[in-house]
C-alpha cells in the first residue's frame, strides 16, 4: 500500500480565509497587519524564501516589505537602521533572513529585535517563552508548521512515540519543546547517534531535521509510521531534495512529506499567522499601556514546571 502523501499546500489553503478575515478585521480597525523581511546580503535561497513568504501574506491580506541592505554595509550602521525598523508602529512583524554576514553582531540583533514582532522566535525572550510553555511568545515558524502539518492530517501526537533526528536551535530543539508540549514521547537523535536506524523505527512519527540529504533510508522506518522531512539539500543536478530518501521511505511509511511541496509551503502559512497575532497583541496591548520591550514585561507565563509530567 502506497504512503499518504502529506501535501504542504493543503494545509496552508486550510488557514488561508481564517487567516485573511482576521486580518480583514484588523485593517478595518486599525490598518493592515504589516511585516518587514530583513536581509544583508542576496542570497538566492533567501531571495526565494522571501518572495514565497510575501507572497503568503499578501494574500491573507498583510503587507510586506522586503529591506535588503549591502553586504558591505557596517555593523554599527546596520543595526541603526534594524532599530529603526525595530521600533516603527506601522510594523508588526520582523523577519531577519538569517544566517547574517560575519560582519553583522548577530547576538546584538537578536537582542535589539522587539520580542512582540520577532515571529520567527529569535529574540531570547521568545525562546524563553516557548521552553516555558509562554503562549505569548511567537514559536518559530519551521517547527510550527510540522505540527500544523500532523494535526490537519489528523495524525496524533499525544502518547505517540516521536523520533527527531536532528537538534539544531533552528529546527530540531524548538520542535522538540512544542512535540513535549502536544504529550509526545519523544527521543532526539543526531548524526552520531549511534544504531541510528534501530532508534528511528521505534517511532510512530519519524521526524528528519538534520540537513543531512537522504541520511534516513528505507529501513530506517517503521511499517505504517508518519515521516516528516523537514530538510532541504540540494541534490544532484541541482535538484532540492530532503533528509529522507523518499521513494525508499515512501514503500515502509503510512504517510510521508514531499520535499519540495510538504513542510516547506506551511512554513509561509505559520509566518503569516505570527504576523496576525502580532498585530492583534499589539494593537490590544497598545491599549492598556503594555510594552513588551520592557525587561519587566519580557518573559511571563507558566514555568516549566507547572507543565503536565
Amino acid at each position: 500500500m502506497a504512503a499518504i502523501v502529506l501535501k504542504g499546500a493543503k494545509v496552508a489553503n486550510a488557514l488561508k480565509d481564517g487567516l485573511a478575515a482576521r486580518a480583514a478585521a484588523l485593517a478595518a480597525e486599525f490598518g493592515a497587519p504589516k511585516l518587514v523581511i530583513v536581509g544583508v546580503g542576496a542570497r538566492p535561497d533567501d531571495e526565494a524564501y522571501a518572495r514565497g513568504a510575501i507572497k503568503r501574506c499578501e494574500v491573507a491580506g498583510i503587507a510586506c516589505e522586503l529591506r535588503l541592505f549591502s553586504p558591505d554595509i557596517p555593523d554599527g550602521e546596520f543595526i541603526s537602521e534594524f532599530k529603526k525598523i525595530n521600533g516603527d508602529s506601522g510594523v508588526h512583524g520582523i523577519l531577519v533572513l538569517s544566517p547574517l554576514p560575519e560582519g553583522i553582531d548577530q547576538a546584538a540583533v537578536k537582542n535589539a529585535i522587539d520580542p512582540a514582532k520577532d515571529v520567527d522566535c529569535m529574540s531570547p525572550a521568545n525562546i524563553a517563552k516557548l521552553f516555558t510553555g509562554d503562549a505569548t511568545g511567537h514559536a518559530p515558524c519551521t517547527p510550527s508548521a510540522v505540527i500544523e502539518t500532523l494535526r490537519y492530517y489528523g495524525i496524533p501526537l499525544s502518547g505517540s512515540r516521536v523520533t527527531l533526528v536532528g537538534r539544531s536551535l533552528v529546527v530540531g530543539k524548538p520542535l522538540a519543546l512544542l512535540l513535549l508540549a502536544q504529550n509526545a514521547t519523544l527521543t532526539v537523535c543526531h548524526t552520531r547517534t549511534r544504531d541510528l536506524a534501530e532508534e528511528c523505527r521505534r517511532a510512530d512519527i519519524l521526524i528528519a531535521a538534520a540537513g543531512k540529504a537522504g541520511m534516513i533510508r528505507g529501513d530506517f522506518v517503521k511499517p505504517g509510521a508518519a515521516v516528516v522531512d523537514v530538510g532541504i539539500n540540494v541534490g544532484e543536478g541541482g535538484a532540492l531534495c530532503g533528509d529522507v530518501d523518499y521513494e525508499a521511505a515512501a514503500e515502509a511509511a503510512g504517510y510521508i512529506t514531499p520535499v519540495p511541496g510538504g513542510v516547506g509551503a506551511v512554513t509561509t502559512a505559520m509566518l503569516a499567522r505570527n504576523v496576525i497575532a502580532a498585530c492583534e497583541r499589539i494593537n490590544k496591548n497598545a491599549a492598556v499601556g503594555y510594552d513588551s520591550r520592557l525587561p519587566e514585561n519580557r518573559v511571563v507565563g507558566r514555568g516549566i514546571l507547572d507543565a503536565p509530567m
